[in-house]
Order: C-alpha cells, then sequence, then structure tokens
C-alpha cells in the first residue's frame, strides 16, 4: 500500500509535469564517484530518470504506480520497474547516486533511509528535491497562491507542508553537502499550459472528488484568463529547487 494521488492522471501527468535542468544532473554526477548506476525512486513518468541517463551509463527507476510507469518515456539506459522506494530490487552496495524528485515526502522515511543505506556504495551520493508554487507575474502568481491556500488548502495532504519548508524540517540521515548550488526549473508558456499543468495537482483532484467539480475551471481559470491578458503570449514560469545532498558513508 502507498500514498497513491497520482494513478488517476497518470497520462497528464507525464505530458505537464516539467522536467528538471541539465545543470542539475550534470552537478549530480560531478558529486557521485562513479557513473555506472543511479537509481530514480519514485520517477513517476521517468523526468528526472532521463536527465540522470545522460550521465549514467544504467539509471534504474522505480515506482509504486503501476500507471505511472506506463505512461513513463521510455529511453535506452533507463530500466522502469514497479517498486516502492522502500524495496527498490536493487543489489547491496550497488548505486552511485540515488535520487528523489518531487517525492520523498510520500515515503515511509525510516524504511526508505534503510533502504538507501542498504543500496548505495559507500561514498553514494542521495540527492532529493522539491519545489513548491512556480512564479510567472505578481499578479498570476497572486492569484495562483490564493487558489493554492485558499481553494485547495484543505484538500492538501499533511506532507505537502514538508515540500513548503523546502525539505528542510525532513530528517536526513547522510553526511550532508554543504554550499549546495541553487537550481530552477524555468519554461516558456501559454496560459493553457499553466492551466493543463494545474490540472496535475493532488489537491485538485481531491477536491474533485469531494466537491463534484472542477476547481480549475470554476475557480481559477476565469481569473487568470484575465490577469493574464492575450492567452496566446508566452510566459516565463519558474520553480526554484530546494536541493539537499548527502553522502552515504559505510557504518
Amino acid at each position: 500500500m502507498f500514498k497513491d494521488y497520482f494513478s488517476s492522471h497518470a497520462a497528464s501527468y507525464a505530458e505537464r509535469r516539467p522536467d528538471y535542468p541539465d545543470a542539475l544532473f550534470t552537478y549530480l554526477a560531478e558529486q557521485a564517484a562513479a557513473d555506472q548506476l543511479a537509481w530514480d525512486a519514485a520517477t513517476g513518468s521517468g523526468q528526472a530518470a532521463h536527465g540522470l541517463a545522460r550521465h549514467f551509463k544504467r539509471v534504474w527507476a522505480t515506482d509504486a504506480s503501476v500507471a505511472q510507469i506506463r505512461e513513463a518515456l521510455p529511453h535506452p539506459r533507463v530500466s522502469y520497474r514497479v517498486a516502492p522506494a522502500e524495496a527498490s530490487g536493487l543489489g547491496a552496495a550497488s548505486v552511485d547516486v540515488l535520487t528523489v524528485a518531487q517525492a520523498l515526502h510520500w515515503f515511509d522515511l525510516p524504511r526508505f533511509y534503510a533502504e538507501a543505506h542498504r543500496v548505495l556504495r559507500p561514498g553514494g551520493v542521495i540527492a532529493v528535491w522539491c519545489y513548491n508554487l512556480m512564479s510567472i507575474t505578481p499578479s498570476v502568481d497572486h492569484l495562483l497562491w490564493r487558489f493554492y491556500a485558499e481553494t485547495l488548502g484543505p484538500d492538501w495532504p499533511s506532507e505537502r507542508r514538508l515540500v513548503e519548508a523546502g525539505y528542510r524540517s525532513v530528517e536526513f540521515p547522510f553526511l550532508e553537502a554543504p554550499g549546495v548550488p541553487e537550481f530552477s526549473i524555468e519554461r516558456t508558456w501559454v496560459l493553457e499550459e499553466v492551466l493543463s499543468y494545474v490540472h496535475t495537482w493532488s489537491a485538485v483532484q481531491r477536491y474533485q472528488r469531494r466537491v463534484g467539480t472542477n476547481p480549475v475551471e470554476v475557480h481559477l481559470a476565469p481569473r487568470l484568463r484575465r490577469a493574464w491578458g492575450n492567452a496566446a503570449e508566452q510566459r516565463l514560469v519558474r520553480w526554484p529547487i530546494h536541493l539537499r545532498l548527502g553522502t552515504h558513508r559505510a557504518a
């Protein structure tokens, strides 16, 4: 059993969730002692796995959701498997870098950390990161925040607070690296791409099941269209990434 908020809309998740900057994966490859095997836990539809595949010879990408794995984009160096993060199926001391992108808050952390310590090589690297709300323009950002906090507030799982804190409040039992660089996701989107992305939020799905109406179309889209102006106009969308990086030391 796992907290599954995304299987019901795995196709839209695969289409609209942003991937990550290559500079992030270049940095992770520089921190790793070898480039043989990377494990992307809770890979979703493989956004981080593809980034790792540009730098590592093999990528093991797991997710507990069958639907998410079915939507994952194939890659010759990525092996997708249905498996929980707490039981990867990998051999002991086999992984050079372990990544968790926007998913650590869903895990059984003691069990996952035990698995991470088991599979990481001595000196292996673990990188966990998350991102919260995107930034576009002040008027648009204000509407997105009100929708996020007020309209959807009761429908966000309690784990979302860990994302809002940038994972800083999460236990992280590794030798943590100081001075980690700042990274961000950046996309140039039109209005409908922003709305499509918001539809993938777990709280949107929970609101719709609870109330029976689509909160994006009822509460956000009309206001956002007025604030945006020309719906065909492209605007820069930016998500700051909150990254924690640690090294595994053998007991």
